[in-house]
Order: structure tokens, then sequence, then C-alpha cells
């Protein structure tokens, strides 16, 4: 579980840059700031709490390695995905982009990386001529994501960009129509599509191992520390949108997709904010919605960053179900088919899904494979995200377009 310090890709001001997605909210400074035309920028932040750096550089990769510049060095980036390019086949750390001078070197030390590819931000554009990378992996808070995204395919690299992809289904578009002018590729980092657990509970659903879908119940949530929007970017609404659905309710958002094979055909939402708290002046406590699907299948997700933690998805069928508890953690995950007696799955290393992710996205840059994970999916999923505050704010249920648009 993701914690609620703001050290995860960086410190942000109000200052310059992109907009924030249009929320039914009643809103604080920050939110004005972004209304009246103002937006963030990255700043840098200090060396997060319990980083364990390598004490030697990474070995060498082979010849056909993919160098990637780091943007953002938060806690996510140091402690989860920059350890993991160790296990990748062909992936490997080449710059980073960072606003503390002091951290980036301290890091780049660590990682063996010249003293001439490490960037700040305001360098960015020169990474352009490095041929030694050809990739850039967005770690930043989603409110950047767009901006650093066509930054980044404006050098001429490859995007993998960590999700939420952007904060409104705009942002998506323009993203994807700037990776298409560069003739770069773009991926989203939704790793539980490369988790053995969840590759299997695919594959189970696909063959009907607990018979025709009717119902899935999803929970991500967890207790959020006392913090305030000037402290914490999480509870930023320029910085993060509408809070809890976007940064751990898309992965209930993902499986619900990827268990049932369908696009909900219509959505009914609800949302909640206890009052005089300052961890949601802008943002949502809680957001829970309701789905139904063509083939009669019914979702009922929901979301909370003021509850106690769980991370489930349930799957029930005509014949069993499907229990995935814990779901989609960084490690330790199970899963347990019911179905003529209970049977729990070891279906492999949770941990190989950061690893596997990235080699993947090598392969779609090297030999063209098509990547699982696209752009389209980003914005898919942010469709259904304005669709479920769409709903909320309008206190009825809404209907869908295949392609996820609201039904006009």
């Amino acid at each position: 579980m993701i914690g609620d310090g703001v050290s995860r890709r960086g410190f942000l001001e109000v200052g310059g840059g992109v907009t924030a997605a249009s929320l039914a909210l009643t809103t604080g400074s920050a939110a004005a700031l972004v209304q009246s035309g103002a937006a963030v920028r990255a700043l840098g932040q200090e060396m997060p709490n319990d980083v364990e750096l390598p004490a030697a550089p990474p070995r060498k990769k082979r010849a056909d390695s993919v160098g990637f510049a780091i943007v953002g060095l938060g806690d996510y980036a140091l402690k989860q995905m920059m350890p993991r390019f160790v296990q990748a086949e062909r992936a490997h750390v080449a710059a980073l982009v960072s606003g503390n001078p002091e951290k980036l070197n301290r890091v780049g030390d660590a990682y063996g990386i010249p003293r001439n590819a490490r960037y700040s931000y305001e360098t960015f554009a020169n990474i352009a001529p490095d041929k030694q990378v050809e990739a850039v992996y967005i770690v930043l808070p989603s409110g950047l994501h767009a901006e650093w995204t066509t930054r980044a395919f404006a050098a001429g690299k490859h995007v993998l960009c960590e999700k939420p992809m952007a904060l409104s289904s705009a942002e998506c578009e323009r993203m994807i129509a700037a990776g298409r002018r560069a003739n770069r590729k773009l991926m989203i980092a939704y790793r539980s599509h490369f988790e053995p657990h969840n590759l299997q509970a695919m594959e189970l659903m696909a063959r009907g191992a607990a018979g025709q879908l009717r119902l899935l119940r999803t929970e991500q949530s967890y207790r959020m520390s006392p913090t305030s929007p000037s402290e914490n970017w999480r509870v930023n609404r320029a910085l993060t949108g509408g809070g809890a659905l976007e940064d751990l309710g898309i992965y209930g958002l993902q499986a619900a997709l990827y268990l049932t094979r369908e696009m909900p055909e219509s959505i009914s939402a609800t949302t909640f904010r206890p009052a005089g708290d300052p961890r949601f002046s802008e943002i949502f406590a809680q957001v829970s919605s309701q789905w139904r699907f063509p083939s009669g299948a019914v979702a009922q997700l929901a979301t909370s960053y003021d509850s106690s933690g769980a991370n489930f998805v349930h799957a029930r069928g005509t014949t069993g179900a499907l229990i995935m508890d814990p779901a989609t953690n960084y490690s330790g995950q199970k899963m347990t088919l019911e179905a003529g007696g209970g049977r729990e799955f070891q279906s492999g290393d949770p941990t190989v899904q950061f690893a596997r992710q990235l080699d993947h996205f090598v392969d779609a840059i090297r030999e063209g494979v098509r990547i699982r994970t696209p752009g389209e999916m980003g914005l898919r999923d942010l469709r259904l995200i304005e669709a479920i505050y769409a709903s909320a704010a309008a206190g009825r249920t809404v209907r869908l377009n295949p392609d996820a648009t609201i039904r006009s």
C-alpha cells in the first residue's frame, strides 16, 4: 500500500503547467488557483525516509538494453521501481531528473549515472541529444503527467507513464496525439497486468472457472494520517484530481474490466467528504460506484482515504467465486478459487511485476510488440472516472457508449 507522505514522486508548487480535472468539489486555494489559470510545476523534494541505495552500481546490461531516464526521485521511484531494474533483462537506468541537486547526485553516484546524465527540471530539454536515453519514465504526481509526457515526446523519447495517465480524458488525448506526432511509444504503468496472480485470475475468468460472472466487488482503501493540501500532494486537487479513486480505486476499476472482459453500459456513483477535515477540503474521502455490464453482471467498487486498510477483489459467478485478497499490492498477493472445493493458488512471485513491466515496454520498443497497457487504456479509464464523478454530481445513473464516453 502506498503511504501518505509527500515523497513518492516529488514536491510541487503552484506556478505554471497543466490544469486539473473538472470535478464536483467545493475547492480550496489550490483549486481556485487552477481555475484562475495557474497550475503546478515540479520542484525538488528531500530524500524520502528509509531509502536503501545500492552499495555498488548495478551491473551493465546486454547491448540491446534500453536506457531510461527517471523523472521524479520520490518514494515510489527510489523504493520500488529503480531497484527492480536489476531484475529486468534489458532495461537500465541511464539518466535521472530531479529538482534537488543533493539528492540527484547522491542517487546518481549510487546508480553509477554519469554527471552529464543528471538533469534538473529546468535542463530537461537537454536530454534530447542524449543517445543513452531512449525512454523516459514519468514518476511525478498525476497532475504533471500530461505536461512531462509531452515534453519527453518533444525530446524524441518513448514514454512509460505512471497511473493514472492524467487528470482528464482531454489530457490523455493530447498525450496520445503527442506520441503519434513524435512516432514514439506510450505505455501506462499498470503493473497488475504483469503480476502472476492477476494474470492467472484473468485466465481463470476467461475460461469460466467460476461460471458466468454475476457480481464483482472491489475495495482499495486506507486511513490517511492528518495532513492538508499544502503538505501532501495526494490531497491537493490540482495534483491528484478527486483523490482516492485515481490513486487506489483505479486498481479496482482495472480489475472490474479485465475480469469481466466487458465495458460497463451504465454507472451509478456516490462521493463523500466529512465536514471540517483538512485532508478532504479539496478531494473526496471516499467514492463508491455500481456498474452494470451488457451480460447482466454487476460490479460494486469502493475506495477510501478514510477507512481501515483493504485491497481485495471478489468475482462471484454461477458456479463459484474467485477471491483475491490482497489483490494488487506490491507483494503478498493471495488468490483462492471457490468452486468444487476451495483452492488457493500459488501463482509466482508478485514482485516480478515491476521488471516484467519494464521488459514488456522494451519488447514494444525493440520488436514492435503490441503494448499491453497503452495510452488508449489510460484514456478509457479516465473516461470511466469522469463518468463516476458525473454520476455522483448529478445524483443519477449515467449511460455509457462502448468507448466509455457518456451518452448524450
